[in-house]
C-alpha cells in the first residue's frame, strides 16, 4: 500500500506499511482521521493527525486526556473512556516533523452520526455527554489546560465582534446592517451571564465543549449511548457549554448552512429528549443556580455563535470556510433566527424543563 502518512509514525506504533491497512474516516473539519487496520491480529484503531493551527499545544490535550483516563480508571473503572495508545516508548502521541499523532482504540458494533433523525438519539447523545461530566464530578478542574483559551468566553466573543465592526469596510458593514444591529441589541446576554459567572453555585466542570451529535458513539443496533469522542477541547468550563451546544446543534433540523430561515424552527421533541437525557445523568448534580440556567445556556451558545459568524464575516471570512462570500452572514443570520426562536419558545420550553426537573 502507498502511505500518506510517514513510516515513522506508522513504526512509533508497532506498525509498518505492509501490516496495516488504512482508510480516511469521519466528517470532522479539525482533524485528519484514519481507521487502521492490523493485518496480523485484524485489530482496528483510530489514527488521527491533531490539528496544530487549531490547537497550539497538542501535549495540552495529551495531559487533559491523561488525567481524566487515570482518574476514572481509579474511580469509575467499568467506564468506557477511549483513551489513546501509548507509543512503543511509552509517549501519549507520535511526533515526527512538526506533526502530531495518536493511536485510539476502534469501538466495535458503534455508529456516529451526522446529523439526527429521531429524538431517541438526542436523549442517548445528552445522556452521554451528562454522564460524562458526572463521572468527573468531583475531579480537580485546576490541573486541566484549556486547548483553545477563550473557546467558550462569550465577553471575549462579544470583543472580537466589536473591534471587528470597528475595523471592517464600509460595504461589508453596510450589508449586514440589521445583523450588527441584533447583535448589539443581545449585549444583555453577556451582562446577564456576567451576574452569575463568579457564583459560588456555578462551579467549572470537566466539559467536553463539542457536544455535535457526531462526537457521541450509539450502538450500532439499538442506537444506545455508548461513549463520548473527540476529546481535543476537553477543558474546564461551566455546564452550559455542553448543554448549550447540544440545544444549538440537536433542536433545528436544518444546520447553521440553511439560508431559508423559515425553516429554523425549534423541534420541541427534540428540546424536550435532550434535556430529559442530559438531567438523567445530571439532575442530581447541578446546583440550583445552574438548573435556573438551563433554558440560558442554548441562548449563551447560540449567540455566541452568531457573533463567531458575523465577527468573521466583517472581517473578510477568514476563520470558517466558505463558498460564497456571503456565507458568513447567512449563517449569522441563520443562528440569530434560531436565537428569536428560543425566546419566542422561552414559555413553552421553561415548561418543558419544570416537568424534567420534577
Amino acid at each position: 500500500m502507498e502511505l500518506s502518512i510517514d513510516k515513522e509514525i506508522i513504526e512509533a506504533y508497532g506498525f509498518t506499511a505492509d501490516n496495516i491497512s488504512l482508510q480516511q474516516i469521519g466528517s470532522g473539519h479539525i482533524n485528519l482521521t484514519y481507521l487502521l487496520s492490523s493485518l496480523k491480529d485484524d485489530k482496528k484503531y483510530i489514527l488521527q493527525n491533531i490539528n496544530t493551527e487549531v490547537f497550539k499545544d497538542p501535549f495540552a490535550i495529551a495531559n487533559n486526556i491523561k488525567a481524566v483516563a487515570d482518574y476514572l480508571k481509579e474511580h469509575n473503572p467499568d467506564y468506557l473512556f477511549p483513551a489513546p495508545v501509548t507509543t512503543l516508548n511509552g509517549d501519549a502521541m507520535a511526533h515526527h516533523n512538526d506533526e502530531y499523532w495518536r493511536l485510539l482504540p476502534f469501538v466495535a458494533d458503534t455508529i456516529a452520526f451526522d446529523t439526527l433523525s429521531e429524538p431517541k438519539q438526542a436523549y442517548e447523545a445528552a445522556k452521554q455527554f451528562g454522564k460524562f461530566s458526572r463521572l468527573l464530578n468531583q475531579f480537580d478542574t485546576s490541573v486541566l489546560n484549556d486547548t483553545i483559551p477563550g473557546f467558550h468566553d462569550l465577553a471575549w466573543r462579544y470583543e472580537q465582534f466589536t473591534f471587528a465592526l470597528s475595523k471592517t469596510s464600509a460595504s461589508l458593514k453596510a450589508s449586514a446592517n440589521h445583523e450588527i444591529e441584533t447583535a448589539l441589541h443581545h449585549h444583555f446576554i453577556v451582562d446577564y451571564y456576567h451576574s452569575y459567572e463568579h457564583s459560588k453555585d456555578f462551579p467549572n466542570r470537566v466539559m467536553h465543549h463539542d457536544t455535535k451529535i457526531s462526537n457521541v458513539l450509539l450502538n450500532a443496533t439499538t442506537n444506545i449511548g455508548v461513549c463520548v469522542i473527540d476529546l481535543d477541547t476537553l477543558m474546564p468550563g461551566k455546564f452550559i457549554s455542553d448543554l448549550g451546544d447540544m440545544m444549538r446543534t440537536y433542536l433545528c433540523a436544518f444546520s447553521e448552512n440553511e439560508t431559508d430561515l423559515n425553516k429554523i424552527k425549534i423541534r420541541l421533541p427534540y428540546f424536550e429528549a435532550t434535556v430529559k437525557g442530559y438531567l438523567s445523568e445530571m439532575k442530581d448534580i447541578l446546583t440550583p443556580t445552574e438548573k435556573e440556567l438551563i433554558l440560558f445556556s442554548g441562548r449563551y451558545m447560540v449567540y455566541m455563535q452568531a457573533l463567531r459568524f458575523l465577527t468573521d464575516y466583517l472581517s473578510g471570512s477568514i476563520y470558517y470556510p466558505i463558498t460564497y462570500p456571503t456565507q458568513n452572514l447567512d449563517r449569522a443570520k441563520n443562528q440569530f433566527k434560531l436565537l428569536s426562536e428560543l425566546s419566542e419558545n422561552e414559555k413553552i420550553l421553561q415548561d418543558i424543563i419544570e416537568e424534567c426537573l420534577s
